[in-house]
């Protein structure tokens, strides 16, 4: 199956359990992996037979934006649901990184693997 990735798109969400954390959207990182097949556009090379990841990207970033949950599993299983609803992707693997939580870790993160539902 072919990929697209999408690496390190830095996305803003109002996001965690602890009142500190509800009063401000904090930086998320998201690293995504598309499975779907790119034969037609390699074939083609015609933006109209690929799927376009800016607007892969940009219903990540809404998601994102118009959310409030607490926890970024939460998050993350929103993101894959909108990207299936609205891309005809294969398989998802998305990875969603919350930098700057602990002082003394370079990340927190989650990574979910989903195929598309039947």
């Amino acid at each position: 199956m072919d990929k697209i990735y999408i690496e390190g798109l830095e996305l803003f969400s109002l996001i965690g359990v602890y009142d500190w954390e509800r009063v401000a959207k904090q930086r998320l990182v998201v690293d995504l992996i598309v499975y779907s097949d790119l034969s037609l556009a390699a074939s083609s090379d015609l933006v109209s037979d690929t799927l376009n990841y800016a607007e892969i990207a940009d219903c990540l970033e809404l998601v994102a934006n118009n959310s409030e949950f607490e926890l970024i599993e939460a998050l993350a299983d929103a993101m894959l649901e909108a990207v299936f609803t609205q891309f005809p992707v294969t398989k998802l693997t998305l990875k969603l990184s919350k930098p700057d939580i602990l002082p003394n870790a370079r990340n927190v993160a989650v990574e979910f693997s989903r195929e598309r539902p039947s």
